[in-house]
């Protein structure tokens, strides 16, 4: 049997990963800049983390749904306080694909509408609603095109109080910043109209905070940044370290339902203790803060290289925007330099997405990096 080929790969195999570096199978170092689609937060093989999965395996690795789990309660308790978010309650599932499904799925239940909106370069995952809601054909099937969803332009407030205004929508779901679409995000002002709409016309506003959660942005979740209060959050990627995790933030005044959802492995007991271990880093050693300062010293660093036409983003979820498309660039800065960066829609744009204990002294690596590389292109 032969792997479903779908992925575009490069010839790199690896296999040890530390911090901010991994290597290869032929002992080769990298810097890793992108985490894997942001997914390693607190750091490579962090040791608390390791020891925390590593004692919990010898304890039980899984059960099901259908008895106590205490960890479940703990994260939920941790989740709340660290978060800010004390007054949501947690279901926990596998991904972030499956956390949009299923904050997609209360907002229908509880409404009684179907209908979505959605933003223009919008990704939400690869599951039936949630990619329907994701603003890509390319990766749609025919099965998926029966969900109703509407797009508009971000930070168009008239567009969408007209949309609101037909009655049918179920949900509004919007990036705190958008990832792949290329780091783009609302301004607070639209925001807050958002908030105000959603809850005008009775939609449920839901907060993708799947790659901007989990302190990758400066502030615990993206939508902090804009005083505002969703009515559901959802959110993975960081949450596990690389154990597959999602989350889904739902307001106490939203009322569970026996059967309203349902997971076999969500909130499974290794990777609650993964989660946890998570969180206690996060705030054992401030790496909130360290992203948020972060975000200052790469935008000083970059502001020397006059190729850059802006730095977007915030906190350590950033894009690097040039003058011309990132590929050439991109491939070159990984084989030569050996650096780890990303893609998005946006041709143009270098993705930085390191974890958040990155250090100023592997920042001016890859500027430096960075700089090198232009002038050898001749860009």
């Amino acid at each position: 049997m032969k792997l479903f080929d779908v992925y575009p790969l490069f010839d790199i195999t690896l296999v040890k990963a530390e911090g901010t570096n991994v290597w290869d199978n032929k002992g080769q170092k990298y810097l890793d800049l992108y985490g894997g689609h942001g997914v390693i937060s607190v750091g490579h093989s962090h040791p608390k983390y390791v020891k925390a999965i590593q004692e919990q395996i010898e304890k039980i690795g899984f059960y099901s749904n259908s008895v106590q789990n205490p960890l479940q309660k703990q994260l939920a308790e941790k989740l709340g306080k660290v978060s800010g978010c004390g007054d949501y309650n947690l279901f926990l599932c596998n991904s972030g694909a499956e956390a949009n499904e299923n904050a997609l799925k209360v907002a229908s239940f509880k409404t009684g509408k179907g209908k979505v909106i959605a933003f223009n370069k919008a990704f939400h995952g690869r599951t039936s609603a949630a990619v329907a809601a994701t603003q890509n054909p390319k990766i749609q099937a025919e099965i998926n095109k029966g969900h109703e969803v509407t797009f508009l332009p971000l930070n168009d407030e008239k567009a969408l109080e007209s949309e609101l205004k037909k009655g049918d929508v179920a949900a509004v779901i919007i990036e705190g910043i958008q990832g792949v679409g290329g780091l783009d995000e609302g301004t607070t002002e639209f925001f807050k109209a958002v908030e105000k709409l959603s809850k005008q016309h009775r939609a449920f506003l839901i907060l993708d905070e799947i790659q901007s959660g989990y302190g990758r942005s400066g502030k615990f979740f993206a939508f902090q940044h804009h005083g505002i209060k969703p009515d559901i959050i959802t959110t993975a990627k960081g949450m596990g370290n690389g154990f597959p995790i999602g989350g889904v933030l739902i307001h106490e005044d939203i009322e569970a339902n026996y059967g309203m959802l349902g997971t076999t492995f969500g909130g499974n007991h290794l990777g609650m203790a993964a989660a946890i271990s998570v969180l206690e880093i996060i705030e054992e050693e401030k790496l909130i803060d360290n992203a948020a300062q972060k975000e200052v010293e790469f935008k000083e660093l970059f502001s020397q290289i006059k190729e850059i036409k802006q730095i977007k983003g915030r906190g350590l979820m950033l894009g690097v925007e040039l003058e011309f498309p990132v590929a050439e660039l991109r491939k070159k800065i990984l084989f030569d330099h050996k650096i780890l960066t990303g893609n998005a829609a946006n041709p143009n744009l270098l993705r930085i997405l390191p974890s958040l204990s990155i250090t100023k002294e592997k920042l001016e690596f890859f500027v430096e990096a960075v700089k090198k590389s232009i002038a050898e292109i001749g860009k």
